[in-house]
């Protein structure tokens, strides 16, 4: 929960733009959210609502960061953790109905080719999770290669789920890209395992 007047703006920030994206978020409706002084926002983000977003994204990253790590700390079963995470991401979609679905990648879609800050902020929290992913299929055995690869088909795969349960109001479409995911999952980890055993 927010102390201070900065995390107030931030968390006011990242819930409206989960809700209803950058463009449509307004200076005036964040410090209302965030029952601050107007000035505050100036005093904190001299850059204004661009160097409040950019904050707000890398800080919202890091949250659903954390997510990562609660579903893949116990690494001995990726399979299993991935079909979880997705299975929770559906849930989390269909009981917020259809809003809370991925707030970075909202604003990504909004910004990429309008504003480098917030773009950058983007890239580098999508890069801080694939990172995280990374690790965790390497431990699983994977070279840092295949790791990343894998990584990068499941992002792909649950934001382009969330894009499209978002705009068809069906979260089954989460659980069919999880099973595939967790298919992928599995089938990186046996290819991998016969290639080592190959060379033995």
């Amino acid at each position: 929960m927010a102390t201070t007047t900065k995390d107030r703006l931030i968390e006011a920030t990242a819930e409206l733009f989960r809700h209803q994206g950058y463009s449509a978020t307004g200076v005036k409706e964040i410090v209302d959210a965030a029952r601050a002084p107007f000035g505050s926002m100036y005093h904190f983000f001299p850059g204004g609502k661009e160097e409040l977003g950019a904050a707000t994204i890398r800080w919202s990253g890091a949250m659903y960061g954390e997510l990562i790590e609660i579903f893949y700390a116990d690494t001995s079963d990726p399979v299993a953790a991935t079909r979880q995470f997705f299975e929770a991401a559906a849930d989390t979609v269909r009981d917020t109905d259809y809003t809370d679905a991925c707030p970075i990648a909202t604003v990504a879609l909004e910004v990429a080719s309008t504003s480098d800050p917030l773009r950058r902020a983007t890239a580098d929290v999508f890069e801080s999770w694939l990172v995280q992913l990374d690790a965790h299929f390497a431990r699983n055995g994977l070279t840092k290669t295949q790791a990343r690869s894998l990584s990068v088909s499941l992002f792909c795969l649950l934001e382009g789920a969330f894009l499209l349960a978002r705009a068809t109001r069906e979260h089954r479409h989460i659980r069919a890209a999880g099973r595939t995911a967790a298919a992928a999952v599995r089938d990186a980890l046996e290819h991998r395992a016969s290639t080592v055993a190959r060379r033995r």
